[in-house]
């Protein structure tokens, strides 16, 4: 199983911009396949999908929430995945979690259908 670790998060100003990371250990993205997801959750809140990026063909997904203003990424050659996130709002402050699963056709969307998940990094925006 792959171990995962979030970072970059904090505290910025409403229409700022964070980068958030998420390195792996264990097992390589590019060794064993794999699809890579983001997920955040709000105080009081369910967890939520916020964007995915598939193995081979690499394709992207996106929250209609976040579409057009974070774009995810990976680099396979690091081990890591990427969340850069624009035009930051109060609503994006939550959690934010970053995931990983052998490469399937399955729902991309749904917490459960990944094996692995990092501790979680926050992200807090004030208006």
């Amino acid at each position: 199983q792959v171990q995962l670790v979030e970072s970059g998060g904090g505290l910025v100003q409403a229409g700022g911009s964070l980068r958030l990371s998420c390195a792996a250990s264990g097992r390589t993205f590019s060794n064993y396949a794999m699809d890579l997801g983001w997920f955040r959750q709000a105080p009081g809140k369910e967890r939520e999908f916020v964007a995915a990026i598939t193995w081979r063909p690499e394709r992207t997904y996106y929250a209609d929430s976040v579409k057009g203003r974070f774009t995810i990424s990976r680099d396979d050659a690091k081990n890591t995945m990427y969340l850069q996130m624009n035009s930051l709002k109060p609503e994006d402050t939550a959690i934010y979690y970053c995931a990983a699963r052998g490469a399937t056709t399955r729902s991309f969307t749904m917490r459960n259908e990944y094996s692995s998940e990092g501790p979680g990094t926050q992200v807090t925006i004030s208006s």
